[in-house]
């Protein structure tokens, strides 16, 4: 996308090349566009995390649902391209994927695109290799910047690269990478663009006095309950998502009001795996004005799987959720509607999750969904919650003209004079 909005097909820039320079000794960058170039791009991780008794290999179908122009709408007026890293002998040592994301691209001083799925062998020139092809491809779209790694959706999911705590399990739907990537990225001349925080939280921890004490006021009012979604229908789990999405976050800058058909389908997307005992609503009357959605940590099921959710795949998932039941929740949402805020809800869901969840069910803690640095306010509430920060993630920007000055995320609801001079 140029700076008039205009989207160029991805077909504009579709090469395969041969490199033959100093300490780059006829490596080939390869175009992702069948079966067995896609094979080869999966058979990465294999020779990346061969050692690694942490790594739990992504399903290649999320990925590939990524880069299908049916099923992911960016396609509609962006686009984006993979590509593969093979040495001499023709075997692949790294890749890397590229995108335009039409909705965001000319939202920053200078076009953005972004870089990512990025793996390769600790080998700082193919990284550059690689990183270039990316960047080249992006050029050609009218991009000036690039962020990674990232995704070509939405930011639950495969963005940042992991700086800290490299000897745990990653979470599903996070990215997990080995720590010699962040000199990969940062010799290649990325620079941070913002850190993104993840904390963790034991559920056999007593809630703190603060949001006891608020749950306990919340308590006298004999129109509020406090619920899981046990017994729920779809649509009635839908109705109610919706009013407190909406709710919560509407007349906020650049948000989007969610329609009963879109909540549908995000219900729908989490049944396969949700486990309703851990979504958690609050209501006044009738009315729902709080929400703590959480999933299962399914990579706790998810490694015995090998990346493949095929129908065998299917079938070891259902044997080892029930066999190896994960004890660990992830927290996807968390909200309460506007003029509720500060009254006791936030308290009576934690209150909740003590008392109905730790106690009668398998799972003993919970990841909270990361949150960015520039978000003061949210790491307040995770810090006040008890949860302590047990993973970071660094989500990078590279800008094609290397004299500008970089300037850091700007801090929601605060100065944005959080700038740092970009050396080239």
């Amino acid at each position: 996308m140029g700076r008039g909005g205009q989207v160029y097909p991805c077909n504009t820039f579709k090469y395969f090349r041969l490199v033959n320079h100093k300490n780059a000794s006829h490596m080939q960058i390869i175009p992702v566009n069948d079966d067995r170039t896609r094979e080869e791009f999966f058979k990465v991780e294999k020779l990346v995390y061969k050692n690694d008794p942490h790594f739990v290999a992504p399903l290649r179908q999320d990925i590939e649902k990524i880069f299908d122009p049916k099923r992911n709408k960016l396609f509609r007026d962006g686009c984006a391209q993979r590509w593969i890293l093979q040495d001499e002998k023709g075997k692949t040592i790294g890749r890397i994927a590229a995108f335009v994301n039409a909705k965001t691209a000319n939202t920053f001083k200078q076009p953005t695109g972004g870089v990512g799925f990025f793996e390769c062998i600790n080998d700082q020139n193919a990284a550059n290799l690689l990183f270039d092809t990316g960047r080249d491809w992006l050029k050609e779209k009218g991009m000036e910047a690039m962020d990674g790694p990232i995704n070509f959706g939405e930011k639950l999911q495969f963005w940042g690269l992991m700086i800290k705590n490299f000897t745990q399990h990653g979470s599903y739907g996070m990215t997990y990478n080995p720590e010699y990537y962040i000199a990969l990225f940062e010799n290649y001349g990325f620079k941070l663009y913002y850190n993104q925080l993840m904390f963790h939280r034991d559920l056999l921890m007593p809630a703190q006095e603060v949001f006891v004490r608020k749950a306990e006021m919340l308590k006298q009012d004999p129109e509020i309950r406090v619920t899981n979604v046990v017994g729920w229908s779809d649509k009635y789990f839908a109705e109610c998502f919706l009013e407190v999405y909406n709710s919560a976050w509407g007349g906020h800058e650049g948000f989007k009001m969610m329609n009963f058909d879109v909540a549908m389908k995000t219900i729908k997307a989490m049944k396969p795996v949700y486990d309703p005992r851990i979504v958690v609503f609050v209501f006044k009357k009738d009315r729902p004005i709080g929400f703590y959605v959480n999933l299962p940590e399914l990579n706790q099921v998810f490694k015995y799987l090998d990346g493949n959710l095929n129908w065998w795949g299917k079938l070891k998932f259902v044997w080892h959720r029930k066999v190896h039941p994960p004890t660990t929740m992830f927290g996807v949402i968390f909200g309460v509607v506007k003029e509720y805020h500060g009254k006791g809800v936030e308290g009576a869901m934690i209150k909740f999750a003590e008392t109905d969840i730790a106690h009668k069910t398998p799972y003993l803690d919970t990841i909270l969904g990361w949150v960015g640095d520039f978000n003061p306010k949210m790491l307040r509430v995770c810090e006040n919650l008890g949860a302590t920060n047990y993973r970071t993630f660094a989500t990078y920007r590279y800008l094609f003209d290397r004299t500008l000055p970089f300037e850091r995320a700007p801090i929601i609801g605060g100065d944005s004079e959080n700038k740092e001079e970009n050396n080239g």
